[in-house]
């Protein structure tokens, strides 16, 4: 029973697909040679704002003419360097006290000894790593985010914002299908 109906979903499908690649398109787009292009109309490139940002981080947004972005991209960076080589120190501390723990050997000192026993060096070296892990994966992500940020910042500069754009927020009271009445907030988008 399950066998057929397999086939029958898998004929059906197919069919399916078939009727859809067999339909014509009947819609034709008319171009106008007057039309400006993104090329045209935008004086940065996004590829090289973004090829920039790869090479050293910050270099395309100073392309940008987005100065103001590039402390922030180095002041983060410089919080995960911190951040990754701490809790790398204290991996590397843990790791070797779990091996002068371990090996039983007098010329190796335990400075965590009567601190921790060997289940909580474990432990805290399993920590430390996976953080430090857990920040190289966000640094990296950081730094993607820096170069798609160049990119997109690019594209956008094409776009031109008018005076007419604003945003109003108004306190509401507004009567309910029962006797009490609703306070909210009213957002209303003029452009």
């Amino acid at each position: 029973m399950i066998r057929y109906l397999f086939v029958i979903t898998v004929l059906f499908w197919i069919f399916e697909s078939n009727a859809q690649i067999s339909k014509a398109d009947s819609i034709f787009l008319m171009t106008d040679a007057n039309l400006e292009s993104f090329q045209s109309v935008s004086k940065l490139n996004p590829q090289k704002a973004a090829f920039l940002s790869a090479i050293v981080p910050g270099l395309g947004q100073a392309y940008n003419n987005q100065y103001w972005k590039i402390p922030i991209i180095y002041g983060g960076g410089i919080i995960f360097a911190h951040y990754i080589s701490y809790n790398h120190r204290i991996y590397q501390e843990m790791q070797n006290a779990l091996i002068a723990e371990t090996d039983q050997s007098e010329s190796t000192v335990n400075f965590y000894a009567g601190i921790f026993n060997q289940t909580a060096l474990e432990n805290n070296r399993n920590v430390f790593r996976r953080n430090r892990d857990f920040l190289i994966i966000l640094t990296s992500a950081f730094y993607l985010l820096n170069i798609v940020e160049a990119h997109v910042s690019a594209h956008l500069d094409e776009f031109e914002v008018n005076e007419n754009l604003s945003m109003t927020i108004v306190p509401v009271v507004e009567s309910t299908p029962l006797i009490s009445r609703a306070v909210g907030f009213s957002v209303s988008l003029n452009f």
